[in-house]
């Protein structure tokens, strides 16, 4: 599956616009990592931990789209657009939503 951001592909003609196509993930942080990520922001550096939570959460947003993509006949997304959210009671939770066209190229 061909997954872009843009509106096209360079040589490679749209023969079927098949719709909208989504996926969210929605994941929560534990205490652990908001603990780390504590003393990331008073000593500074990256907080990997909540880093490998975000990329995940991409990841497994942009795969759940793919895979509806592919059950409509799709081989490639185009006009991907990736949102970041917090959820939940005090934003203790982090969603990733992502959302395109599913085409046959």
């Amino acid at each position: 599956m061909i997954i872009s951001t843009t509106p096209t592909l360079e040589g490679n003609p749209v023969k079927q616009y098949l719709g909208v196509v989504t996926g969210e993930t929605i994941v929560g942080a534990n205490i652990v990592k908001d603990f780390m990520a504590g003393i990331h922001d008073i000593v500074g550096g990256r907080a990997s931990s909540y880093e490998r939570v975000l990329i995940e959460a991409k990841e497994s947003s942009l795969a759940e789209m793919s895979q509806r993509a592919a059950e409509m006949g799709a081989n490639a997304i185009l006009a991907v657009d990736i949102d970041y959210e917090t959820v939940g009671s005090g934003g203790s939770m982090l969603m990733v939503a992502t959302s395109g066209t599913a085409v046959i190229i």
